[in-house]
């Protein structure tokens, strides 16, 4: 039986459709179900939909708290009997509550080789402080910012003529490759969190 994705995003969906493609394939341990974006100008959103994946809109604006939010967020999970959640660029931190509610069963992906360069301008900061390499890292999410339980990491050399914009690139590039392999490892059960650690099954 195949785990039931959903995808949280906030902008573009590049990393979200890089999980669909994955997915499209039979022998993939993953169906993606819903993508939810808590910006209604996602395009993200346009590129679910071509893909045929059931979209929805969740604006913080509509809610008294962040405490409402994910729990209204929670409840339309709940109701797709969804197991694993990506979170592919959602720009919104979500509550101590609902992490723990979703404990061990929420994936993000962040463009540094974490523990450094937590939160955002990841390439900025690695490119000021002169460092000679960074990547990218697959995580379970955790109640605390940009840490977890690691599930795989890639890097990439820092060349001396790379930007900010050349370093996304060739970060994005990483992304796109280890978060299907991440999601497929954790829905297939090759890989089990077990004390705060992942583990090979």
């Amino acid at each position: 039986m195949k785990k039931r994705v959903a995808i949280l995003i906030s902008g573009r969906g590049s990393n979200m459709e890089a999980l669909i493609k994955a997915a499209q394939n039979d022998d993939y341990p993953a169906k993606i179900v819903l993508v939810i974006s808590n910006k209604d100008s996602a395009t993200g959103l346009e590129i679910a939909e071509k893909y045929g994946i059931n979209t929805k809109i969740v604006l913080r604006k509509n809610f008294t708290s962040d405490l409402d939010f994910d729990d209204h967020l929670s409840n339309i999970l709940s109701q797709l009997q969804v197991d694993i959640i990506c979170t592919a660029g959602y720009m919104k931190i979500l509550t101590k509550k609902f992490v723990g509610e979703w404990m061990n069963k929420i994936i993000n992906i962040h463009p540094s080789l974490l523990p450094s360069y937590k939160g955002l301008n990841t390439h900025r900061r690695a490119l000021q402080d002169g460092a000679s390499i960074t990547g990218c890292t697959t995580h379970i999410v955790s109640a605390e910012l940009d840490s977890g339980p690691i599930i795989m990491q890639e890097s990439v050399l820092i060349e001396k003529d790379d930007d900010e914009d050349t370093l996304a690139e060739k970060v994005l590039k990483l992304e796109h490759r280890i978060f299907p392999e991440s999601l497929q490892k954790i829905a297939s059960g090759k890989l089990i969190i077990k004390d705060n650690i992942v583990l090979e099954n």
